[in-house]
């Protein structure tokens, strides 16, 4: 059985409370993509708990908005991150998608996403 986008980390919590994140989804890809690059999409669903084709559609909206950037290294993609770019909600916009990974992110896998990705943070 496959998870679908909402059944993700939603099980209860003893006492009847619902489980919650505070990140969503694009984030968990975000990071999955940040630590390790050449994930496959697959390995990516899996870790953040959605469905494959959920991950793809998340994985388009970052390209499409510029987060990421996805290339072919012969038959996979892998993926370099814009770490300078402003965060979009206008709450964040004073900080970078590099800051929010800094926050989750060991020094050694920062240091790996500053080298595979755009500018630097």
């Amino acid at each position: 059985m496959k998870p679908s986008d909402t059944d993700a980390y939603r099980d209860d919590f003893p006492g009847g409370h619902k489980q919650w994140t505070f990140l969503n989804n694009h984030a968990h890809v975000l990071l999955c993509l940040a630590r390790n690059p050449d994930m496959v999409l697959r390995e990516v669903a899996l870790q953040v708990g959605i469905t494959e084709r959920a991950t793809q559609k998340i994985i388009k909206d970052l390209v499409d908005c510029g987060v990421i950037e996805r290339y072919r290294v012969g038959r996979c993609n892998s993926y370099r991150i814009h770490l300078d770019l402003p965060l979009r909600h206008p709450l964040e916009t004073r900080h970078t998608v590099g800051e929010l990974l800094a926050m989750f992110l060991t020094e050694e896998e920062m240091r790996r996403a500053r080298s595979m990705g755009i500018a630097g943070a």
